[in-house]
């Protein structure tokens, strides 16, 4: 053979996968066959659904112009609709203010108030809206307030909303504003422009982006709520509300997938324009920046402290309500304390038992969460082969921001309820609850693991593959060490969500397998309400201690695995 066609031969002849190669590749087929069968498979379920008779028949779209001709059904669009854009429209400002006195002022306490505006983030969505029961309802103690409104209707729903979505919000924004150059402020100055002038050509440009992702997340999280609707809502239907009583109450499937879709449309058209501001986003701080520090003004750091002392008071009087009622013998008649409401095992809903599966579903969650997320992320982000699977396993991994939990329940009950799907066995167990949930809140923690794993050099796969260490040991012994912090973020994440989240488990559950959030909906529906305030402050009291220990943990973690950062 001449030496031309010998390199010929050569160039044909493509080498052999290397075991490394083969693991990741396999490690994605995995996930990519998990996410496939935890969210495409069910939604497409779903999707046939509403285009089916209750016998399975296909129907077209026989189911919609049912839905659009119903006008009970139909003007729910409306409602949800209008209860969204106003508490977007006062969600937003309340968040920005709050986070421009904790970035931009020098007033006091910020990590008090910082601390004290999170905590809704640790109830159940089903909480405020009982709370709000006992300030403004029938025998409530500031029913007054109200002028003869009734707080059953949309009045409830939007400041049941704002308190759930505040500090969403407000992590947004946090962001936003702290990430700003100290030049752009100092030469505005020396060009004699005016404080509001500056506000409105340098501060507001710099964050736009920050406001229109927190805009979105506000407007899916409020649109496809169910808790705050369901508890005080009353006769005044929304989309999240119909879901639920078309499959529990009147037992129609196929017209809540016809909800649901509808339901969905407004999710992923949010999902996609958040995701087309972000493309467009354009770095606050370059290398040259210089980081912007507030300067004392007393008139000003005076009135955000006032500020952020009324919406911490009202945040506290929210959880301080919930928990006052808990204990009380008969609200308002006797207000002697007792444990009474905490003796769940005599009220219907699941007892202890179902605080119980709760914590069991929770660590579950998180401990497995977690891995599966940190894994797939790595293979997204380190991985170089497979490029195909690697883009399957990104898509699918943004996928659960666009689905509310409401309409991913359903969607496993189409999916995994079906006499002929072979993993019809996880229908009513643990499991399903779990795998659900960690669907359910897997973009997050994913794009929360990419973004710690963007910040290791490339060159230590390079050199762990020049000395032959497999790529499961660098994986071990480098990238989870070093990212370990954000890990424990995912898993805490992870954690809380599991506890309080009722939309996406309230169609899955057995009685075997009752969660808490669970039990605080059927003991509201029972008119048990103080229990249901007590069940809900357990699951607060759960997620502030869970939170505490991670904050040591974390401190530990950084301790031993993080020694290398310090000299």
């Amino acid at each position: 053979m001449t030496a031309p066609a010998a390199v010929a031969s050569m160039v044909r002849v493509r080498p052999r996968a290397s075991a490394d190669d083969r693991i990741l590749m396999l490690a994605t087929v995995l996930i990519v066959g998990a996410l496939l069968l935890g969210v495409a498979a069910p939604l497409y379920a779903l999707l046939a659904k509403g285009f089916q008779a209750a016998d399975g028949t296909f129907v077209g779209l026989a189911n919609f112009r049912t839905y659009f001709s119903t006008p009970a059904l139909f003007d729910s669009i409306g409602n949800s609709v209008a209860v969204t854009l106003i508490t977007t429209g006062i969600a937003l400002p309340l968040a920005f203010l709050f986070a421009y006195g904790l970035t931009r002022t020098c007033m006091p306490a910020k990590s008090l108030f910082k601390g004290i505006a999170l905590i809704p983030i640790l109830m159940p969505s089903l909480l405020p809206g009982i709370s709000l029961v006992y300030l403004f309802g029938t025998q409530g103690l500031a029913k007054g307030l109200l002028m003869g409104e009734s707080i059953y209707g949309p009045i409830g729903i939007v400041l049941g909303e704002l308190f759930y979505v505040f500090p969403h919000a407000l992590t947004i924004l946090l962001i936003a504003l702290a990430t700003s150059d100290a030049r752009l402020y100092e030469a505005a100055e020396s060009l004699g422009a005016s404080k509001t002038r500056i506000f409105l050509t340098v501060t507001l440009p710099g964050v736009r982006y920050g406001l229109i992702s927190a805009f979105f997340v506000v407007f899916t999280l409020v649109i496809t709520d169910f808790g705050v609707p369901k508890v005080i809502g009353g006769k005044y239907n929304v989309l999240a509300t119909d879901v639920y009583k078309q499959v529990i109450g009147r037992l129609d499937f196929e017209m809540g997938a016809v909800v649901s879709m509808i339901l969905l449309g407004p999710a992923v058209l949010a999902f996609f324009a958040d995701r087309l501001a972000e493309r467009r986003q354009s770095a606050a701080l370059t290398a040259r920046a210089v980081p912007y520090e507030p300067k004392p003004k007393r008139g000003r750091d005076a009135a955000f402290f006032a500020f952020c002392v009324l919406v911490g008071l009202a945040i506290l009087t929210v959880l301080g309500v919930a928990a006052y009622a808990s204990w009380i013998k008969l609200w308002p008649y006797n207000l002697s304390f007792t444990n009474y409401h905490y003796q769940f095992d005599l009220r219907d809903g699941g007892g202890w038992a179902s605080y119980r599966n709760s914590l069991v579903m929770s660590g579950s969650t998180a401990a497995l969460g977690t891995a599966i997320v940190f894994v797939g992320a790595y293979l997204v982000e380190k991985s170089r082969g497979f490029r195909p699977g690697r883009i399957a396993l990104q898509f699918l991994a943004m996928m659960p921001m666009a689905v509310p939990g409401l309409v991913l329940g359903l969607a496993y009950v189409f999916f995994f309820n079906a006499p002929n799907n072979p993993l019809n066995g996880l229908y009513h167990t643990m499991a399903i609850l779990v795998i659900n949930t960690v669907v359910h809140f897997y973009t997050v923690a994913h794009l929360t693991a990419v973004t710690a794993l963007k910040q290791l050099d490339s060159e230590f796969e390079s050199v762990s593959a020049s000395l032959k260490v497999p790529v499961y040991k660098t994986f071990w012994r480098v990238s989870v060490p070093v990212c370990a912090p954000a890990a424990l973020d995912i898993s805490m994440y992870l954690f809380v969500n599991a506890m309080t989240t009722v939309s996406a488990v309230v169609f899955l559950y057995a009685p075997h397998t009752a969660l808490a959030s669970v039990a605080v909906l059927n003991m509201d529906d029972a008119g048990e309400i103080a229990s249901a305030a007590a069940m809900g402050m357990m699951i607060v009291y759960t997620s502030a201690a869970v939170r505490g220990l991670h904050a040591l943990l974390t401190r530990g973690v950084l301790a031993r695995a993080q020694a290398w950062r310090h000299r």
